[in-house]
């Protein structure tokens, strides 16, 4: 029988940030149209991903499915 190699863990470039792990994120312009999850953050442990009219509320918009709280900086 041989001797069996440890496997070694994936390694991931760019791994992307944890889903809704903050109730309160700021966004810029240059990020819009705004969806949360955001693109950066992993969808396979989130919600479906919605579109939120910030533009449209004064700068601040919430997500109807994890609360999360988006401010206009820009």
């Amino acid at each position: 029988m041989a001797a069996s190699t440890p496997m070694k863990p994936a390694v991931m470039t760019a791994a992307p940030t944890q889903a809704n792990a903050a109730q309160r994120y700021e966004v810029r312009r240059a990020d819009l149209p705004l969806s949360c999850p955001l693109p950066s953050m992993a969808l396979w442990n989130s919600h479906p991903r919605v579109y939120l009219p910030i533009e449209a509320e004064n700068g601040e918009s919430d997500c109807p499915y994890c609360g999360a709280h988006f401010v206009l900086v820009d």
